[in-house]
């Protein structure tokens, strides 16, 4: 089994972007401490759900402020970036880090991203394919010329070369993506929108066992589950909420209105929200029934600095090694 956090760097309320980058650089370092085996960290531009506009370089940051954990991208966007750019940023961060990195991507959505980065609406409709297999034309080979409907160029050498590239995950919300990850042998990686059931359900269409898929879950640990539900329940609204609103699409084609009480509910009912007890039989239940063998955890959630410290610390002591036992 393998745990770790997922750090979205969500701007509290009250707090300004220098906080929310120091906290997660912070929680990160705790993670470490408290025996997680890996870090992933967030990408959004323009909102303050996530104040990151490049997990690559925040995760270079703390692959040399930690020693141990691995540190991923949840994720990358492919939809706003040239994939070769990507590829030379993930390599140099391999190398760097004696192999420690980790590269989720995925496609994002229809958002203003594609407008200001100038890749346009079409590269995200139908380019996400030919970009994931640059990028991982770009990894694995010496010296790459490619010709495409989207991308083109003639033969250049391939510098930073990782001789071994590091390991690529692509973030799964429909089966048209769980096929593109299964044709490419590739792990997926699963949001926190849908339970157990769902999840080994797009591991079944999946059809490739054995690949580290990776599982995402709200984590909030407290004495009761009476405690960890309002905990939530009254913290994570008033930061989810307008951090939400920054998700504009690029044709202003309209959203239905989120509701961000109602989704932390939802939150509390799908995943290990509760007593640390509570919190074990959770990740169990949801490793059994789907067979994914890494979770990471969103700790964020009770919006606070301290909040998120205090929660990696209970879940690393009174969790992860009740969980570890029954599991491995």
């Amino acid at each position: 089994m393998r745990f770790g956090i997922f750090l979205l760097t969500a701007r509290f309320p009250g707090q300004d972007d220098a906080a929310a980058l120091a906290r997660t650089v912070e929680a990160a370092v705790a993670a470490e401490r408290a025996g997680f085996d890996d870090v992933w960290l967030a990408e959004h531009h323009f909102m303050s759900y996530g104040v990151v506009p490049s997990a690559p370089l925040l995760a270079g940051h703390v692959l040399a402020m930690t020693r141990r954990v691995h540190v991923g991208t949840a994720v990358s966007v492919l939809s706003n970036q040239h994939p070769v750019a990507l590829a030379e940023q993930a390599a140099l961060l391999s190398l760097l880090s004696g192999g420690r990195f980790r590269l989720g991507v995925g496609r994002g959505g229809p958002w203003r991203d594609l407008e200001v980065f100038g890749t346009g609406l079409r590269r995200y409709e139908d380019g996400f394919a030919e970009s994931l297999d640059l990028l991982l034309t770009w990894l694995r080979s010496d010296r790459v010329s490619w010709s495409g409907e989207h991308f083109g160029f003639r033969e250049v050498p391939v510098v930073p070369r990782a001789l071994e590239p590091p390991p690529v995950i692509v973030a799964c919300t429909s089966p048209a993506t769980e096929t593109l990850a299964a044709e490419r042998g590739l792990p997926m990686l699963l949001g926190m929108h849908v339970g157990a059931d769902e999840k080994a359900a797009a591991v079944a269409r999946h059809g490739r066992p054995g690949l580290p898929h990776i599982s995402t879950h709200v984590a909030q640990v407290a004495d009761t589950r009476e405690q960890a539900v309002r905990t939530l329940l009254d913290r994570m609204p008033p930061w989810l909420g307008p951090g939400l609103e920054g998700y504009v699409p690029v044709d202003d084609r309209r959203r239905p209105p989120r509701d961000p009480a109602g989704y932390t509910r939802r939150m509390c009912d799908l995943h290990p929200v509760g007593s640390p007890e509570d919190c074990v039989a959770s990740l169990v239940a949801t490793a059994e029934r789907t067979g994914i063998r890494h979770l990471i955890l969103l700790v964020e959630g009770a919006g606070s600095r301290e909040a998120t410290l205090d929660n990696i610390a209970r879940l690393g002591a009174e969790v992860l090694p009740k969980a570890r036992a029954a599991l491995d």
